[in-house]
């Protein structure tokens, strides 16, 4: 359904709430407005901006719950304080993409914090379990609150009800040399619409999945590793077709992301992109046909 998709470029009027300092995730704390998806039968892709990390927050058609990353340890109150005020109690599905910081950085707070239903994370081979401090407070926080988690894997689907499927093309492999390649992802239909994640995955873990004939195509991707070039092929770009790209990354971050040659790809496609360094929490609705967007959703930013 790709090129009938509709952009929905009004902003939403936020009310200020309590304005926090300014950390990595470039962000205070504001007021959203909750979100409608039990009443409206919509689904409802918030990809918040956590500065240079990941974090996406999922409402299915019948208030299911997901939520993928937690950004970094400096995101732990604009998380927080954005899943309050969207009145969540429960997240039914967590999903940890891979073990870096800035994609699990606030992710044990959210577990002490929220009742939580299913947490998928990748098995990550022995010789390299990080040893980091955001990774050591999570398994901390779920052996707390004693949650099992599933390992997330091509293969598994996480959630399937009526048009819409929440399912895994990758990881592949049982090991990769770069922590990156771990990374779940995540395909989300419905409907005929569809959502890709591709949390950090890179060449490696992204030719996998092509070479295995996974249907990549889609209308809305988020881009692998914050938009790096390293994260994007034309062979990606051949298969997924999206009329949508998101990149999450943070203003003026030190790696260059997105990068040049990403950026001119997706260019090349006609792909219309969103970043939240430029957009700010962009938010993605679809009624199963279309899909709108919103931008500069969450906050107010301090006062400089």
């Amino acid at each position: 359904m790709r090129k009938r998709i509709y952009s929905l470029l009004g902003a939403l009027l936020l009310a200020a709430a309590v304005l926090l300092p300014l950390t990595a995730c470039d962000l205070g704390k504001g007021t959203t407005t909750p979100h409608s998806s039990l009443t409206t039968g919509d689904l409802q892709v918030y990809y918040l901006d956590v500065g240079q990390g990941d974090s996406e927050l999922l409402f299915l058609p019948d208030g299911t719950t997901v939520l993928i990353d937690a950004g970094d340890r400096d995101c732990i109150n604009y998380i927080t304080g954005a899943l309050k005020d969207f009145g969540v109690e429960q997240i039914d599905i967590l999903i940890a993409t891979h073990p870096h910081a800035d994609h699990i950085g606030a992710m044990a707070t959210v577990v002490r914090n929220f009742d939580i239903g299913t947490i998928y994370m990748p098995k990550v081979d022995d010789s390299q379990t990080p040893t980091t401090v955001s990774y050591e407070k999570l398994l901390e926080s779920i052996a707390k609150k004693d949650l099992k988690v599933k390992t997330g894997k091509a293969g598994i689907t996480a959630y399937k009800n009526g048009k819409v499927k929440l399912e895994f093309l990758a990881p592949n492999s049982s090991s990769y040399n770069n922590l990156n390649n771990y990374s779940i992802v995540a395909k989300l239909t419905y409907d005929d619409t569809s959502f890709l994640f591709l949390g950090d995955a890179e060449r490696e873990n992204l030719n996998e999945m092509l070479d295995r004939g996974y249907d990549l195509s889609c209308d809305v991707m988020k881009l692998g590793h914050h938009g790096s070039s390293n994260a994007i092929s034309k062979k990606l770009m051949d298969a997924a077709q999206p009329s949508y790209g998101i990149i999450s990354c943070g203003a003026g971050n030190s790696y260059g992301h997105p990068h040049r040659e990403a950026l001119k790809l997706l260019q090349q496609y006609d792909v219309t992109t969103y970043r939240t360094d430029e957009d700010g929490t962009i938010l993605a609705t679809s009624d199963g046909k279309t899909i709108q967007f919103q931008t500069d959703l969450p906050s107010v930013l301090p006062a400089s």
